[in-house]
């Protein structure tokens, strides 16, 4: 039985002293989601800022974090959010899986965030050319087959979408890693009580947005 199934938080679990801190200065979600914007606009146009801050950075948030959104994207080394975002360190509580999909472990650390950090902003991030997003387009196509081991499991999470884009115009691979990411933004307040509440109470806005690869821009989709 996972996190999400018992209604814990990893509250339960506890913290190390100073883990914790909250910014001095409240934002909005629609601040926090145009900090993001602005960031991977530096970024894709060549004007980052924040690449090479960190070193001073690193010892400000040494004691303590105070995230301003929270970001469920997938594990592919070209999409660190930190750098499309152009973000400093400490600025995202990140959580990466292979297409982007729930899970009882991403699902607690989302928990964990807006239960110690307060976010206002979580997005779900997904990207042009994914890699699982095309496994599962192709398990698809060969008859619903899935891989073996633990990547079925990754493939079969997101085969819901696939089906739903299914005889949709366009590329197919590319529209399902839209409606991935539209489906995993509208389960995500029934999939945990704390996020259900943060989002019922807006004081937690959760948007959906795509990664391009070619062009390194961030397009938000729902």
């Amino acid at each position: 039985m996972g996190l999400s199934a018992t209604g814990a938080t990893l509250a339960d679990l506890g913290t190390s002293s100073g883990a914790t801190g909250s910014r001095s200065t409240p934002i909005s979600a629609a601040e926090a989601l145009e900090r993001l914007t602005s960031g991977n606009r530096r970024y894709a146009s060549g004007k980052a800022v924040n690449c090479n801050n960190n070193y001073n950075r690193r010892a400000e948030v040494a004691g303590r974090q105070a995230p301003f959104a929270i970001v469920l994207g997938c594990s592919d080394s070209r999409v660190p959010p930190e750098v499309i975002f152009d973000q400093r360190l400490g600025d995202l509580f990140v959580i990466r899986v292979a297409g982007n999909v729930l899970d009882d472990f991403g699902i607690g650390s989302i928990e964990y965030a807006v239960d110690h950090f307060k976010p206002p902003l979580l997005l779900v991030l997904g990207h042009e050319h994914c890699g699982a997003v095309q496994a599962a387009v192709e398990a698809s196509e060969a008859g619903h087959s899935q891989p073996a081991g633990y990547v079925g499991r990754i493939v079969a999470a997101i085969a819901p979408a696939v089906q739903a884009v299914a005889g949709r115009s366009g590329d197919t691979v590319d529209n399902a890693v839209r409606q991935n990411v539209e489906m995993v933004a509208r389960r995500l307040p029934d999939a945990s009580p704390v996020i259900r509440k943060a989002s019922h109470d807006k004081t937690l806005r959760i948007v959906g947005a795509r990664y391009g690869l070619s062009d390194g821009t961030v397009t938000i989709i729902s």
